[in-house]
């Protein structure tokens, strides 16, 4: 396979272009620049808010009339109420939320790994008794920490398996279909 010939300067592309600023030709290149560049604003809108504690506001009107409004905390809040006293507390308690999402998501994530081991433990058992499927493994045989997971896993496979048995039991049978022989 030929590679690309490279350009004047080394490069295999142009890269990241500065577009030079005018109205777009055309409607539907327009609305794709309308929605890239609005996406773009509302990112950097977000990000004042996030970074500076700033409350923001931007609406931008669509060259339909559609009017699209973005707000930290809300577009409302903030042309509503310039200013104010409750901003910080607004902040305070995000803040709080952040870090109790933060947490959960660590505390949730440490989890995770405890039961993926004990779930690696279940298959290395398997693999040494010889069993051919992890669910026939003798519970006697896991630990601790295995054994509540072991039973939530054949929990849920219980749970599949009546769910899939409801299923089939509900679809009506259909007959068998006669084939037609093939006539070109």
């Amino acid at each position: 396979m030929a590679r690309p010939p490279l350009l004047e300067n080394g490069k295999k592309t142009k890269g990241r272009q500065r577009r030079e600023l005018r109205r777009v030709e055309g409607k539907e290149p327009r609305q794709v620049t309308f929605s890239k560049r609005k996406a773009g604003l509302w990112k950097k809108a977000s990000e004042l808010a996030l970074l500076c504690h700033a409350r923001v506001a931007v609406v931008v009107v669509s060259e339909a009339g559609r009017a699209f409004a973005f707000g930290s905390p809300s577009a409302d809040a903030v042309l509503g109420g310039c200013g104010g006293n409750d901003a910080p507390a607004d902040w305070e308690a995000m803040e709080a939320l952040c870090r109790e999402a933060k947490q959960r998501a660590a505390e949730v994530e440490k989890e995770a790994e405890r039961m993926s081991a004990a779930g690696n433990n279940v298959l290395e058992l398997q693999r040494q008794t010889g069993k051919r499927f992890w669910f026939e493994v003798d519970p006697a045989a896991l630990g601790e920490e295995e054994l509540p997971v072991f039973v939530r896993a054949l929990r849920r496979l219980r749970d599949n398996v009546g769910r899939r048995a409801n299923k089939k039991q509900a679809t009506p049978r259909s007959t068998v279909a006669v084939e037609k022989p093939y006539r070109p």
